[in-house]
């Protein structure tokens, strides 16, 4: 039985700060979610929230609301991922009411909990465990590229996008579940803290790994899942964006992972990137993220598009104008089937077999 959990998003959930929260609410999750503790939307149901479906997920107010009705979760989750992953205040409180309370804390940010004094002595008091996802690992636990990769028979596709929390993870999440569907063995190599979260078997944290290891530990992920499962086909969680200056990320996959194809995220009304508006850092033109993968050797198989932004009735003129554009197909993963993307995916992995 999984271990129960209630989600703090600190009046966030309904911005992209709180992804990891949405992640959860939406699943899969390492965690049976009882709640999501959110100050300004108590009473609602969180999945009703997220995108208009019913979850069973009630949002209280407190943590102490939350006790109050007679939930008693194991452990409390930092459902929040904000710009240099530093712990808001307003969260503070709660995670040392957790912890006061012998309730486990699970956290995904940079910021790391069982680094705070006040935190750590709460927890010693209590006995709650304290598990920070981005505590760097030891260096015995590191693994170095070695050419393994070579031998992986598993086709890998990377899910790389025109810039940061666009929904990357969501839409590899989302393929893995619509190949499954189909009778294809799909498997998704996450990349970061919600990917754990998530319950994923193999990936490990990108950002929280020293730089000389980050190609040796995605490599090691995607070895060990051909090793344990053999799947038919693995999507690599992309993270940040391959020209976001605050976070480039998206050519390890392609070079260290073996990824020769690629599913491309983007949103059409994002003209900068994410939190850059103010430097006016405009993300670059599809046919030049196009060229660059290219480049790289990959071969984009169509776009995912995230439709922040868009009001419904503008939405297909986006899609055809992304299509024109890129010259390939673009869906929504969060509005429609994905079947056709399936297609796409299934033909990649005939042309590579057929090599």
């Amino acid at each position: 039985m999984r271990e129960t959990a209630v989600v703090l998003s600190g009046g966030l959930f309904t911005t992209p700060s709180a992804k990891t929260a949405h992640g959860l609410v939406r699943g899969p999750s390492r965690f049976e979610v009882l709640a999501l503790i959110d100050a300004t939307h108590p009473g609602a149901d969180a999945g009703e929230l997220l995108d208009g479906r019913r979850r069973a997920i009630p949002v209280h107010a407190s943590l102490r609301d939350c006790l109050a009705r007679g939930l008693k979760p194991q452990w409390v989750v930092v459902g929040v991922a904000t710009s240099g992953g530093v712990l808001p205040p307003e969260l503070r409180a709660s995670v040392l009411e957790a912890l006061e309370l012998g309730i486990g804390v699970v956290n995904g940010l940079h910021e790391l909990v069982g680094d705070d004094p006040e935190f750590t002595a709460a927890a010693q008091r209590s006995g709650a465990r304290i598990v920070d996802v981005r505590r760097p690992k030891a260096r015995r636990e590191l693994h170095f590229w070695s050419g393994a990769i070579a031998q992986v028979r598993a086709p890998r596709i990377a899910v790389i996008g025109t810039d940061c929390a666009l929904g990357k993870r969501t839409t590899a999440q989302l393929l893995v579940a619509a190949c499954a569907k189909r009778g294809v063995r799909a498997e998704m190599i996450y990349t970061g803290q919600t990917g754990w979260l998530q319950g994923g078997r193999f990936g490990f944290v990108l950002d929280s790994t020293p730089n000389d290891f980050v190609s040796g530990e995605l490599e090691h992920a995607i070895v060990s899942c051909e090793r344990e499962l053999a799947p038919d086909v693995m999507f690599l969680e992309g993270q940040s964006a391959l020209r976001n200056p605050s976070g480039p990320c998206g050519a390890e996959l392609l070079l260290s992972g073996g990824a020769r194809a690629v599913i491309l995220q983007h949103a059409p009304r994002r003209e900068f990137f994410d939190d850059q508006e103010h430097l006016h850092n405009r993300i670059p033109s599809l046919a030049s993220e196009l060229e660059l993968l290219a480049f790289y050797g990959a071969r984009t198989l169509a776009l995912t598009l995230n439709h922040e932004h868009l009001p419904e009735a503008e939405r297909e003129a986006a899609r055809r104008q992304v299509e024109r554009e890129s010259g390939l197909r673009a869906l929504y993963p969060l509005l429609e089937p994905l079947d056709e993307l399936v297609e796409l995916v299934l033909q990649h992995v005939a042309d590579v077999r057929a090599r």
